[in-house]
């Protein structure tokens, strides 16, 4: 892999998925930054190193305003937005967040990046193709343990995660914003089609709730889809194939 120059590219914002935290990208970030790329890694309220802030008051909204409030603080011009599992949600509510600002300075979108990660239709939210009874067993769940504001985490083994791998996850992981899983998202679709979109499809294991996404980027136009040999933490199990996989889609936005 060639390095870039850094004024080739765009910077890369790397959105967590469900019970994780900017933490999760760790063994990432390095590696990208060997590329000659430029990261940031994003806590999304009420999770992770923010997990104090847990509360019945987080909401979608709240999430995609954690990234504006990074892209904002960091000055940041152009963007490719990385989204891991419900961070596909999240980065999709920034593009459109993003794409209707007329305000100077307002970052310009490069492109998206779904890492096994949901990829909606307006007025979808997390929990709209999970099956009843994953909906019906989260919520209960939440009730019964998580205080009726937060969901918790499932065993890290459900990743594909074995070994020290699954007790590193395991550790870390925080519950997750109730308030976030049934919250619709709208969007322009015609605006947020029009970018760059390339979706990573880690299959082994396959995640069964992203079955619905791995079939939409393979049957919608517009998709660049990559399969990885590998769970649904590719940035735990396989960082560096991973790390060239988003190199590969910043690379491909230069103007």
């Amino acid at each position: 892999m060639r390095h870039s120059d850094a004024n080739e590219h765009p910077s890369l914002v790397l959105v967590h998925g469900a019970w994780h935290g900017g933490w999760c990208w760790q063994r990432v970030v390095p590696l990208l930054q060997a590329q000659g790329l430029t990261a940031h890694a994003v806590t999304l309220t009420g999770v992770g190193e923010r997990s104090h802030l847990l509360s019945g008051q987080i909401r979608l909204s709240t999430h995609v305003a954690d990234v504006l409030g990074l892209i904002r603080a960091r000055e940041l011009k152009r963007v490719l937005l990385v989204g891991h599992s419900y961070g596909g949600l999240v980065i999709t509510g920034v593009a459109d967040a993003l794409l209707k600002r007329a305000e100077p300075g307002s970052a310009e979108v490069a492109g998206l990046v779904y890492v096994d990660a949901v990829t909606p239709h307006p007025g979808e939210s997390w929990s709209s193709q999970h099956t009843p009874e994953t909906v019906a067993a989260r919520l209960a769940l939440a009730q019964d343990k998580g205080a009726g504001v937060g969901i918790p985490a499932p065993d890290a083994a459900a990743f594909g995660l074995e070994g020290a791998d699954r007790d590193w996850v395991n550790r870390r992981q925080t519950p997750q914003p109730l308030g976030v899983y049934q919250d619709p998202l709208h969007f322009d679709p015609a605006a947020v089609a029009a970018l760059p979109r390339t979706f990573i499809d880690c299959v082994a294991p396959a995640l069964p709730t992203i079955a619905v996404m791995r079939q939409r980027v393979r049957t919608e136009p517009g998709w660049v889809v990559h399969e990885l040999a590998t769970g649904h933490d590719p940035m735990v199990s396989a960082p560096q194939d991973l790390a060239d996989l988003l190199q590969q889609a910043a690379l491909a936005t230069r103007p």
